[in-house]
Protein backbone atom coordinates (compact mmCIF):
# COMPACT_ATOMS: atom_id res chain seq x y z
CA UNK A 1 0.00 0.00 0.00
CA UNK A 2 1.27 3.81 -0.89
CA UNK A 3 0.67 5.31 2.62
CA UNK A 4 2.00 8.63 1.15
CA UNK A 5 -1.30 9.00 -0.77
CA UNK A 6 -3.22 8.04 2.37
CA UNK A 7 -1.96 10.44 4.59
CA UNK A 8 -3.57 14.16 4.68
CA UNK A 9 -1.13 16.65 2.99
CA UNK A 10 -1.52 19.66 5.82
CA UNK A 11 0.27 17.04 8.15
CA UNK A 12 2.75 15.48 5.53
CA UNK A 13 4.29 18.87 4.80
CA UNK A 14 4.68 19.70 8.47
CA UNK A 15 8.03 18.87 9.87
CA UNK A 16 9.31 16.78 12.90
CA UNK A 17 10.24 18.66 15.91
CA UNK A 18 14.06 19.51 15.56
CA UNK A 19 14.20 19.23 19.68
CA UNK A 20 13.08 16.25 18.91
CA UNK A 21 15.38 14.98 16.22
CA UNK A 22 18.04 15.77 17.42
CA UNK A 23 17.41 14.34 21.30
CA UNK A 24 16.86 11.13 19.36
CA UNK A 25 20.70 10.85 18.99
CA UNK A 26 21.15 11.42 22.69
CA UNK A 27 18.29 8.41 23.96
CA UNK A 28 20.39 5.56 25.90
CA UNK A 29 23.57 7.61 26.44
CA UNK A 30 24.67 8.19 29.78
CA UNK A 31 27.32 9.93 29.54
CA UNK A 32 25.36 13.19 28.03
CA UNK A 33 24.95 16.04 29.79
CA UNK A 34 21.72 17.81 28.22
CA UNK A 35 20.79 21.37 27.98
CA UNK A 36 18.15 20.46 25.73
CA UNK A 37 14.68 19.88 26.34
CA UNK A 38 13.35 22.63 28.39
CA UNK A 39 11.85 20.65 31.55
CA UNK A 40 12.44 22.12 35.11
CA UNK A 41 15.42 19.05 36.68
CA UNK A 42 13.18 19.57 39.89
CA UNK A 43 10.26 17.18 40.68
CA UNK A 44 6.74 18.45 41.32
CA UNK A 45 6.97 19.69 45.01
CA UNK A 46 5.48 17.17 47.43
CA UNK A 47 2.48 18.67 48.74
CA UNK A 48 1.25 18.96 45.02
CA UNK A 49 2.11 15.16 44.09
CA UNK A 50 0.04 14.53 47.67
CA UNK A 51 -3.17 15.98 46.16
CA UNK A 52 -2.81 13.99 43.22
CA UNK A 53 -2.38 10.97 45.13
CA UNK A 54 -5.28 11.98 47.88
CA UNK A 55 -7.29 12.90 45.08
CA UNK A 56 -7.16 9.15 43.90
CA UNK A 57 -7.58 7.52 47.52
CA UNK A 58 -10.79 9.59 47.77
CA UNK A 59 -11.87 7.73 44.02
CA UNK A 60 -12.04 10.89 42.57
CA UNK A 61 -11.67 9.22 39.06
CA UNK A 62 -14.70 10.75 37.07
CA UNK A 63 -15.36 13.30 34.39
CA UNK A 64 -14.95 16.84 35.09
CA UNK A 65 -17.11 19.68 33.53
CA UNK A 66 -16.17 20.19 29.69
CA UNK A 67 -14.51 23.81 31.11
CA UNK A 68 -12.77 22.11 34.26
CA UNK A 69 -13.72 21.53 37.77
CA UNK A 70 -15.34 24.97 39.16
CA UNK A 71 -12.79 24.81 42.28
CA UNK A 72 -9.95 24.95 40.09
CA UNK A 73 -11.07 27.83 37.34
CA UNK A 74 -12.10 30.00 40.63
CA UNK A 75 -8.80 29.55 42.12
CA UNK A 76 -7.63 30.43 38.36
CA UNK A 77 -10.10 33.34 38.25
CA UNK A 78 -7.88 34.66 41.70
CA UNK A 79 -4.50 33.83 40.87
CA UNK A 80 -4.89 36.10 37.12
CA UNK A 81 -6.55 38.76 39.18
CA UNK A 82 -3.37 38.84 41.79
CA UNK A 83 -0.72 37.89 39.31
CA UNK A 84 -2.36 39.75 36.03
CA UNK A 85 -4.21 42.19 37.24
CA UNK A 86 -7.08 41.03 35.00
CA UNK A 87 -10.38 39.88 36.03
CA UNK A 88 -12.34 37.38 34.65
CA UNK A 89 -15.39 35.30 35.12
CA UNK A 90 -14.66 31.74 36.53
CA UNK A 91 -17.63 30.56 35.35
CA UNK A 92 -18.09 31.24 31.57
CA UNK A 93 -14.66 32.84 30.96
CA UNK A 94 -11.87 30.16 31.75
CA UNK A 95 -11.37 27.11 30.16
CA UNK A 96 -9.43 24.42 31.78
CA UNK A 97 -7.13 22.25 29.26
CA UNK A 98 -4.54 19.38 28.32
CA UNK A 99 -1.73 21.43 28.73
CA UNK A 100 -1.13 24.93 27.33
CA UNK A 101 -0.11 22.94 24.06
CA UNK A 102 -4.57 21.90 23.72
CA UNK A 103 -5.46 25.56 23.98
CA UNK A 104 -2.76 26.77 21.69
CA UNK A 105 -4.57 24.14 19.00
CA UNK A 106 -7.95 24.87 20.05
CA UNK A 107 -7.71 29.04 20.06
CA UNK A 108 -6.07 28.85 16.49
CA UNK A 109 -8.79 25.93 15.32
CA UNK A 110 -11.48 28.76 16.92
CA UNK A 111 -10.26 32.08 15.09
CA UNK A 112 -9.36 31.06 11.80
CA UNK A 113 -10.55 30.23 8.30
CA UNK A 114 -8.29 28.40 5.46
CA UNK A 115 -6.01 31.65 4.43
CA UNK A 116 -6.19 33.81 8.02
CA UNK A 117 -2.45 35.13 8.46
CA UNK A 118 -0.40 34.55 11.91
CA UNK A 119 1.56 36.68 13.26
CA UNK A 120 4.56 35.10 15.15
CA UNK A 121 7.99 36.28 16.56
CA UNK A 122 11.19 34.43 15.91
CA UNK A 123 12.92 32.23 17.07
CA UNK A 124 9.83 30.51 18.56
CA UNK A 125 8.62 27.61 20.12
CA UNK A 126 8.71 24.93 17.73
CA UNK A 127 4.88 23.89 17.94
CA UNK A 128 3.69 27.33 16.95
CA UNK A 129 4.01 27.74 13.18
CA UNK A 130 2.64 23.72 13.06
CA UNK A 131 -0.06 24.32 14.97
CA UNK A 132 -0.83 27.47 12.08
CA UNK A 133 -0.47 25.12 9.22
CA UNK A 134 -2.62 21.90 10.51
CA UNK A 135 -5.32 24.88 11.57
CA UNK A 136 -5.43 25.59 7.75
CA UNK A 137 -3.75 28.96 8.71
CA UNK A 138 -0.96 30.80 6.95
CA UNK A 139 2.25 31.75 9.50
CA UNK A 140 4.03 34.86 9.00
CA UNK A 141 7.05 35.02 10.79
CA UNK A 142 8.63 38.29 12.44
CA UNK A 143 11.95 37.57 12.97
CA UNK A 144 13.72 39.43 16.46
CA UNK A 145 17.28 40.19 16.62
CA UNK A 146 20.38 39.56 19.24
CA UNK A 147 21.25 43.26 19.25
CA UNK A 148 17.33 44.08 20.51
CA UNK A 149 16.97 40.81 23.37
CA UNK A 150 15.18 39.41 20.97
CA UNK A 151 12.23 41.59 22.14
CA UNK A 152 9.48 41.89 18.84
CA UNK A 153 9.56 45.46 17.92
CA UNK A 154 6.27 47.20 17.16
CA UNK A 155 7.49 48.75 13.61
CA UNK A 156 8.69 44.94 12.63
CA UNK A 157 5.14 43.54 13.52
CA UNK A 158 3.63 46.64 11.57
CA UNK A 159 5.62 45.91 8.08
CA UNK A 160 4.22 42.13 8.36
CA UNK A 161 0.35 42.83 8.87
CA UNK A 162 -1.99 42.85 5.57
CA UNK A 163 -5.56 42.79 5.08
CA UNK A 164 -5.42 38.68 5.93
CA UNK A 165 -3.81 39.07 9.22
CA UNK A 166 -5.82 37.86 12.28
CA UNK A 167 -4.04 36.92 15.03
CA UNK A 168 -0.63 37.42 16.86
CA UNK A 169 1.06 35.25 18.89
CA UNK A 170 2.96 36.61 21.61
CA UNK A 171 5.41 34.80 23.99
CA UNK A 172 7.23 36.34 26.89
CA UNK A 173 9.37 35.37 28.02
CA UNK A 174 10.14 33.30 25.15
CA UNK A 175 11.11 30.05 24.80
CA UNK A 176 14.23 29.73 23.14
CA UNK A 177 15.78 32.94 23.79
CA UNK A 178 14.00 34.47 27.29
CA UNK A 179 13.22 37.59 25.75
CA UNK A 180 11.27 40.11 26.99
CA UNK A 181 9.69 42.89 25.43
CA UNK A 182 9.53 46.35 27.02
CA UNK A 183 6.16 47.73 28.54
CA UNK A 184 6.80 50.40 26.50
CA UNK A 185 7.43 48.09 23.20
CA UNK A 186 4.38 46.49 24.17
CA UNK A 187 1.64 48.97 24.63
CA UNK A 188 2.97 49.99 20.73
CA UNK A 189 2.06 46.45 19.75
CA UNK A 190 -0.93 46.45 21.34
CA UNK A 191 -2.27 50.23 19.71
CA UNK A 192 -1.57 48.34 16.54
CA UNK A 193 -3.66 45.29 17.56
CA UNK A 194 -6.63 47.42 17.98
CA UNK A 195 -5.88 49.48 14.99
CA UNK A 196 -5.79 46.36 13.05
CA UNK A 197 -8.66 44.31 14.69
CA UNK A 198 -5.86 41.40 15.77
CA UNK A 199 -6.89 39.06 18.51
CA UNK A 200 -3.40 37.84 20.45
CA UNK A 201 -2.71 34.61 21.93
CA UNK A 202 -0.61 35.35 24.61
CA UNK A 203 1.00 32.42 25.93
CA UNK A 204 2.18 33.42 29.40
CA UNK A 205 3.61 29.87 30.54
CA UNK A 206 7.34 31.59 31.83
CA UNK A 207 5.74 34.60 33.27
CA UNK A 208 6.78 33.51 36.89
CA UNK A 209 10.27 32.83 35.74
CA UNK A 210 10.85 36.63 35.18
CA UNK A 211 14.71 37.34 36.68
CA UNK A 212 14.96 41.37 36.14
CA UNK A 213 13.05 44.15 37.86
CA UNK A 214 9.79 44.86 37.53
CA UNK A 215 6.37 42.90 37.84
CA UNK A 216 5.49 41.00 34.68
CA UNK A 217 3.15 42.63 32.44
CA UNK A 218 0.83 41.00 30.02
CA UNK A 219 -0.53 42.25 27.00
CA UNK A 220 -4.08 41.07 28.18
CA UNK A 221 -4.07 43.60 31.16
CA UNK A 222 -3.14 47.10 28.66
CA UNK A 223 -6.24 49.43 27.78
CA UNK A 224 -8.65 47.63 24.73
CA UNK A 225 -7.12 44.64 25.50
CA UNK A 226 -8.74 42.05 27.83
CA UNK A 227 -11.36 42.00 24.87
CA UNK A 228 -8.89 40.74 22.13
CA UNK A 229 -6.51 38.83 23.90
CA UNK A 230 -6.73 34.85 24.90
CA UNK A 231 -4.39 34.94 27.76
CA UNK A 232 -2.60 30.85 28.02
CA UNK A 233 -0.83 29.57 31.12
CA UNK A 234 -0.35 26.54 32.87
CA UNK A 235 1.56 24.62 35.55
CA UNK A 236 4.17 22.55 33.49
CA UNK A 237 7.45 25.45 33.91
CA UNK A 238 7.02 27.20 37.09
CA UNK A 239 5.25 24.83 39.23
CA UNK A 240 7.63 22.09 37.78
CA UNK A 241 4.36 19.69 36.71
CA UNK A 242 5.32 18.83 33.06
CA UNK A 243 3.93 15.09 33.21
CA UNK A 244 0.68 16.47 34.56
CA UNK A 245 0.00 17.95 31.01
CA UNK A 246 -2.22 21.16 32.32
CA UNK A 247 -3.00 24.53 31.14
CA UNK A 248 -5.99 26.91 30.65
CA UNK A 249 -7.33 29.70 28.45
CA UNK A 250 -9.26 32.94 29.87
CA UNK A 251 -10.56 35.11 27.31
CA UNK A 252 -14.19 36.57 27.58
CA UNK A 253 -16.97 34.04 27.11
CA UNK A 254 -17.67 34.04 22.90
CA UNK A 255 -13.91 33.06 22.54
CA UNK A 256 -13.63 30.43 25.18
CA UNK A 257 -17.76 28.85 24.16
CA UNK A 258 -15.46 28.38 20.30
CA UNK A 259 -13.14 26.99 21.93
CA UNK A 260 -15.25 24.48 24.20
CA UNK A 261 -16.77 23.00 21.05
CA UNK A 262 -13.54 21.51 19.72
CA UNK A 263 -12.29 20.54 23.40
CA UNK A 264 -15.58 18.80 24.04
CA UNK A 265 -15.46 16.50 21.15
CA UNK A 266 -11.90 16.46 20.86
CA UNK A 267 -10.82 15.84 24.51
CA UNK A 268 -13.87 15.86 26.61
CA UNK A 269 -12.25 17.49 29.77
CA UNK A 270 -8.55 17.96 31.39
CA UNK A 271 -7.49 14.83 34.06
CA UNK A 272 -9.54 15.42 37.15
CA UNK A 273 -6.36 14.13 38.90
CA UNK A 274 -4.23 16.31 37.57
CA UNK A 275 -7.05 19.24 38.24
CA UNK A 276 -6.44 18.07 41.49
CA UNK A 277 -2.93 18.91 42.03
CA UNK A 278 -3.23 21.77 40.29
CA UNK A 279 -5.84 23.23 42.57
CA UNK A 280 -3.21 22.56 45.26
CA UNK A 281 -0.34 24.56 43.12
CA UNK A 282 -2.37 27.36 43.18
CA UNK A 283 -3.09 27.61 46.46
CA UNK A 284 -0.43 26.58 48.50
CA UNK A 285 2.53 26.28 45.93
CA UNK A 286 4.33 29.86 45.82
CA UNK A 287 6.87 28.92 48.17
CA UNK A 288 8.44 26.23 46.25
CA UNK A 289 7.83 28.35 43.04
CA UNK A 290 9.86 30.81 44.29
CA UNK A 291 12.87 28.82 45.47
CA UNK A 292 13.15 27.20 41.61
CA UNK A 293 12.93 30.34 40.23
CA UNK A 294 15.88 31.83 42.24
CA UNK A 295 17.80 28.79 41.78
CA UNK A 296 17.37 28.87 38.12
CA UNK A 297 18.25 33.10 38.22
CA UNK A 298 21.44 31.70 39.43
CA UNK A 299 22.01 29.20 36.73
CA UNK A 300 21.07 31.77 34.12
CA UNK A 301 24.03 34.18 35.72
CA UNK A 302 26.29 31.83 36.29
CA UNK A 303 25.89 30.25 32.42
CA UNK A 304 25.83 34.00 31.07
CA UNK A 305 29.10 34.80 32.30
CA UNK A 306 30.80 31.68 31.70
CA UNK A 307 29.68 32.03 27.59
CA UNK A 308 30.77 35.12 27.03
CA UNK A 309 34.53 34.15 28.52
CA UNK A 310 34.24 31.48 26.13
CA UNK A 311 33.80 33.54 23.80
CA UNK A 312 30.08 32.96 22.59
CA UNK A 313 28.29 36.56 22.94
CA UNK A 314 25.12 35.68 25.06
CA UNK A 315 22.93 38.29 26.32
CA UNK A 316 21.06 38.18 29.67
CA UNK A 317 17.60 36.80 29.20
CA UNK A 318 15.27 38.04 31.01
CA UNK A 319 12.62 35.19 32.06
CA UNK A 320 12.70 31.17 31.13
CA UNK A 321 15.41 28.99 31.70
CA UNK A 322 16.93 29.66 28.45
CA UNK A 323 20.32 31.20 26.89
CA UNK A 324 20.80 31.49 23.59
CA UNK A 325 24.82 32.08 22.65
CA UNK A 326 25.85 33.23 19.44
CA UNK A 327 28.12 30.73 18.11
CA UNK A 328 28.94 32.28 14.50
CA UNK A 329 31.96 33.53 15.29
CA UNK A 330 33.03 29.87 15.20
CA UNK A 331 32.13 29.59 11.56
CA UNK A 332 29.69 26.60 12.12
CA UNK A 333 26.47 26.36 11.74
CA UNK A 334 23.96 25.66 14.41
CA UNK A 335 23.65 22.11 13.57
CA UNK A 336 27.24 21.22 12.62
CA UNK A 337 28.18 23.11 16.08
CA UNK A 338 25.77 21.39 17.85
CA UNK A 339 26.50 17.88 16.59
CA UNK A 340 30.18 18.26 17.26
CA UNK A 341 29.79 19.80 20.42
CA UNK A 342 27.95 16.09 21.33
CA UNK A 343 30.47 13.94 19.54
CA UNK A 344 33.46 15.94 20.86
CA UNK A 345 31.96 16.33 24.52
CA UNK A 346 28.61 14.52 24.78
CA UNK A 347 27.29 18.08 26.13
CA UNK A 348 23.37 18.27 24.04
CA UNK A 349 22.21 21.51 23.07
CA UNK A 350 19.65 22.26 20.49
CA UNK A 351 20.71 24.00 17.26
CA UNK A 352 18.72 27.08 17.37
CA UNK A 353 17.29 26.69 14.07
CA UNK A 354 15.34 24.47 15.41
CA UNK A 355 13.62 27.63 16.29
CA UNK A 356 13.39 29.27 13.30
CA UNK A 357 15.73 30.55 10.30
CA UNK A 358 16.25 33.58 12.92
CA UNK A 359 17.45 31.16 15.17
CA UNK A 360 20.61 30.27 12.71
CA UNK A 361 24.54 31.14 14.45
CA UNK A 362 22.53 30.48 18.03
CA UNK A 363 22.30 27.69 20.05
CA UNK A 364 19.82 26.80 22.94
CA UNK A 365 21.23 25.42 26.17
CA UNK A 366 18.33 25.24 29.03
CA UNK A 367 19.36 26.02 32.63
CA UNK A 368 17.53 23.69 34.43
CA UNK A 369 19.81 20.84 35.04
CA UNK A 370 21.78 20.64 37.97
CA UNK A 371 24.83 23.41 38.75
CA UNK A 372 27.61 20.89 38.97
CA UNK A 373 26.42 19.38 35.42
CA UNK A 374 26.23 23.29 33.85
CA UNK A 375 30.18 23.88 35.35
CA UNK A 376 31.13 20.63 33.82
CA UNK A 377 29.48 21.46 30.91
CA UNK A 378 30.79 24.67 30.47
CA UNK A 379 34.71 23.40 30.94
CA UNK A 380 33.78 20.71 28.05
CA UNK A 381 32.53 23.22 26.03
CA UNK A 382 35.23 25.84 26.42
CA UNK A 383 37.38 22.80 25.33
CA UNK A 384 35.47 22.60 22.48
CA UNK A 385 35.57 26.01 21.70
CA UNK A 386 39.29 26.37 22.10
CA UNK A 387 39.70 23.10 19.58
CA UNK A 388 37.66 24.67 16.69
Amino acid sequence: MNYTDKISKQVAAIPRSGIRDFFELVQGRDDVISLGVGEPDFATPWHIREAAIYSLEKGHTSYTSNLGLLSLRKAIGRYVRDFFHIDYNSSSEVLVTVGVSEAIDLALRALLNPGDEVIFHSPCYVSYLPSISLAYGVPVDVPTTKEDGFALKAEMLEAAITPKSRVLMLNFPTNPTGAVTPVDELEKIAALCIKHDLIVLSDEIYCELRYDEGEHVSIASLPGMKERTILLHGFSKAFAMTGFRLGYACAPEPLIEAMMKIHQYAMLCAPITSQAAALEALENGEAAMLEMRDSYHQRRDFLVTRLNEIGLDCHSPGGAFYVFPDISKTGLTSKDFAMRLLEAEDVAAVPGDAFGAAGQGFLRCCYATSFEELKTAMLRMERFVKSL
